[in-house]
């Protein structure tokens, strides 16, 4: 899947004062506690690659809250592939406690004023933060139109994390000071939508906070006095937490660390939850855990799933001349399983070009061309083989469709039989993944009763270019996450959102459905007035 694209990553450190040194205190401790962000920003790079940035907090600093950022990767941002200049970069924003970000956007700005973290300078110690954000508001348009209201306010940027930025602000206003978790608690009121976020202000207090029905993850960490939270689990343990120690934050829930005090606080009631199922299908990193469930072995267990169905329907020989192969890279744990389970082999038939670039920011014949780059048949495995090209998740189909005619024209395969590691995607995405209208989705221009039938999968494959196409149903994904349906945000399969504003969204959406232009727009660019969407964060 890979024209689809996630949105941001966040990471945080902080090291305590007092309590029992533990090993990695050894290299990391005090001031040198930021030296953590750059493995852990590294580690969740898969989640945005646009952009990148850090602020610490030094309380020997003039600058108290120091913020670098810029548009690239965490090495181009970070420049660490060029020693001493990373060494200076280091040593400039060395500090007990930081927060880091990685980011994607689905729309516009690649320009550092859009890269995170966002900084608010104050005279007042308190009042001065940085914070970053992952995931999406759905009442963006509402929250930024009351906030222009009274014209005398301005956003510099059209962007939620901005609107975010300001409702915090709004909390601190005047003379009150209140604790971070009741400036959580109070704006918390006010969003709807996925977010996991990190704040760190002037006083070196931190927060780290998920939304109420935990649809974005966020992990931590802590031993000794070192304390440590990622969007991925993945992250903690690579800088050396041990893995007892990595849990996820529960959906409501906030981590405050204010005068050096380290708690876990409800900030406010969870209506259950929604963990959003895409992260174990493609977006997290395959070595993670969220919530309890192996990404990996969620992945094999889809593998599985594919098998079982194969099996039953019994169509396609399974001899030495069919193997599977998995479109990389975040297929292949599902593609390895389903080939075990039948018993054929499993061969990487496709290798892919990791410095071509990235194809969703190309329009037309850009982005097929740069997925014709992005992936190399190998004749030697493909040549006269049944083929049962296993992948993720099919959005658009751009890159399906070039794929498959390489995978016939250079790579010679006798015939190609997509599976598919996931149900059909039929709605919009309102939490922060790259698909916000229906016409630019492929499976719903087949699926106009809803139904996933034969004869609709036919259609499919004939469209797409291949000899048959099989997609996962519904319940599958639960079965293979662990999770029960009404643990998961399963809206862009089933069209029935987690939240009201959510649910609004795609009534508006279908409405938008087959309306041309000659810029297309996103649901919030044809519903948020006035200015365009918001980049989400």
């Amino acid at each position: 899947m890979s024209d689809l694209f996630h949105e941001c990553g966040i990471a945080a450190v902080y090291h305590l004062p007092g309590g029992d040194e533990s090993p990695l205190c050894h290299d990391f401790g005090g001031e040198q506690a930021s030296r953590l962000l750059p493995s852990m920003l590294l580690d969740i790079q898969n989640r945005g690659q646009l952009a990148a940035g850090i602020s610490s907090y030094n309380p020997v600093r003039d600058q108290l809250i120091d913020t670098h950022k810029d548009v690239g990767t965490v090495s181009e941002v970070l420049r660490l592939s060029h020693r001493e200049q990373a060494e200076r970069l280091m040593k400039k924003y060395a500090g007990r406690a930081a927060i880091g970000h990685v980011r994607y956007a689905t729309c516009g700005a690649d320009d550092r004023g859009f890269a995170q973290p966002f900084e608010r300078h104050h005279l007042q110690k308190h009042k001065w933060f940085s914070f970053g954000f992952n995931g999406q508001l759905a009442n963006y348009g509402e929250l930024r139109d009351r906030l222009l209201a009274d014209g005398d306010h301005h956003l510099a940027r059209e962007s939620d994390t901005e609107i975010i930025m300001h409702e915090i602000s709004r909390e601190l206003s005047g003379d009150r000071r209140p604790h971070l978790i009741d400036v959580m608690r109070n704006v918390s009121r006010r969003f709807d939508g996925a977010y996991s976020l990190a704040l760190l202000n002037a006083h070196g207090d931190m927060l780290l906070a998920r939304d109420p029905l935990g649809i974005k993850p966020l992990c931590y960490a802590k031993e000794g006095p070192l304390f440590a939270a990622a969007s991925e689990s993945v992250a903690l343990l690579n800088v050396g937490f041990q893995p007892e120690n990595i849990r996820s934050l529960q959906p409501g829930h906030a981590i405050t660390i204010v005068d050096g005090r380290f708690e876990i606080t409800r900030y406010c009631e969870s209506p259950g939850r929604a963990h959003c199922f895409f992260e174990w299908i493609y977006f997290a990193n395959v070595a993670s855990t969220l919530d309890n469930r192996s990404v990996y072995l969620s992945r094999t267990a889809l593998g599985v799933e594919l098998a079982r169905l194969e099996v039953a329907d019994g169509r396609v020989p399974l001899d030495e001349d069919t193997i599977v192969v998995p479109v990389p890279d975040t297929s292949k744990a599902a593609a390895d399983s389903m080939a075990f389970e039948l018993g054929v082999a499993s061969r990487e038939g496709l290798i892919r070009n990791r410095y071509s670039g990235r194809t969703f920011i190309e329009g037309g014949q850009g982005r097929k061309q740069k997925a014709a780059r992005k992936y190399t048949p190998l004749r030697e495995v493909l040549e006269g083989k049944r083929v049962f090209l296993v992948e993720d998740s099919i959005v658009r189909a751009t890159t399906m469709q070039v794929l498959l005619d390489r995978i016939r024209s250079l790579g010679g395969a006798r015939e190609i039989h997509v599976r598919v590691a996931c149900p059909p995607i039929i709605a919009p995405c309102f939490y922060g993944i790259d698909m916000s209208t229906v016409d630019e989705l492929f499976a719903p221009r087949f699926m106009e009763d809803g139904r996933l039938d034969e004869a609709t999968q036919a259609a499919m494959a004939d469209a797409l270019g291949c000899d048959s196409l099989r997609y996962l149903p519904v319940e599958a994904v639960a079965r293979a996450i662990g999770y029960s349906s009404r643990e998961l945000c399963q809206a862009c399969i089933t069209g029935e959102y987690p939240t009201a504003c959510g649910q609004q969204l795609y009534q508006l959406a279908l409405t938008d459905r087959g309306q041309t232009s000659s810029k297309p727009q996103r649901t919030y660019e044809r519903h948020t007035r006035p200015g365009p969407a918001p980049a989400a964060t």
